[in-house]
């Protein structure tokens, strides 16, 4: 019995450390550097065309 007992107390003890972890920390705040900077044309990659996946006609 001791070792079932064991076995209670330690799942207990993990579920409320694992419980304890989910609380409100607080409101999400940006990063610092988080203003977007304007994107040059010259840099974006091209555009690649679309091609057809084996699965298509089973996932649409």
């Amino acid at each position: 019995m001791k070792a079932s007992g064991l076995i209670n107390v330690m799942t207990l003890a993990a579920l409320l450390a694992v419980l304890a972890a989910c609380g409100r920390a607080g409101p999400l705040e940006p990063p610092p550097s988080s203003v977007a900077q304007p994107v040059d044309q010259q840099t974006q990659e091209p555009i690649v065309e679309d091609k057809p996946f084996v699965l298509d006609a089973l996932l649409n």
